[in-house]
């Protein structure tokens, strides 16, 4: 298994919800780390730079709306296969169609609301630990 580092924003909903601390605890029982975290609130400028890949896609500012409109907490997460643990944990982005006990299925209340966000594979993890961590060697140690 290859250690590995990945990106996970607990969305607005899911702060508001206080469940940070249940969402963490899936998180270590699945054997991932928690290597650097910060609460933020982001603003309009940095949503849309994050979400950028999604310009041109019709949900686009409503997505960012909604990332801008409460608190997030960031979190870099590391452990063997760290990206496909935690987008196991995470569930399906329609909570409707996320499998029971997923982190989706139990705090999202929506496909738009759905909790949490996490990198899809190496490089965007690489590129999103960057955006939020500038500087933090994303190799593992």
């Amino acid at each position: 298994m290859a250690v590995e580092r990945t990106i996970s924003i607990i969305k607005p909903d899911a702060v508001a919800k206080n469940v940070i601390g249940q969402i963490y605890a899936r998180f270590e029982g699945a054997g991932l780390k928690i290597v650097a975290a910060r609460m933020t609130q982001l603003s309009q400028k940095t949503a849309e730079e994050f979400y950028g890949i999604h310009r041109e896609r019709p949900f686009f500012k409503d997505l960012v709306s909604f990332m801008i409109s409460g608190p997030v907490m960031i979190q870099v997460l590391e452990g063997d296969n760290a990206i496909t643990k935690n987008r196991d944990l995470m569930g399906a982005t329609d909570p409707k169609k996320a499998a029971p006990g997923t982190i989706r299925a139990d705090f999202a209340d929506s496909i738009d609301a759905n909790a949490v966000h996490g990198s899809d594979g190496p490089d965007t993890a690489k590129h999103e630990i960057g955006f939020f961590f500038p500087g933090m060697d994303v190799l593992s140690r």
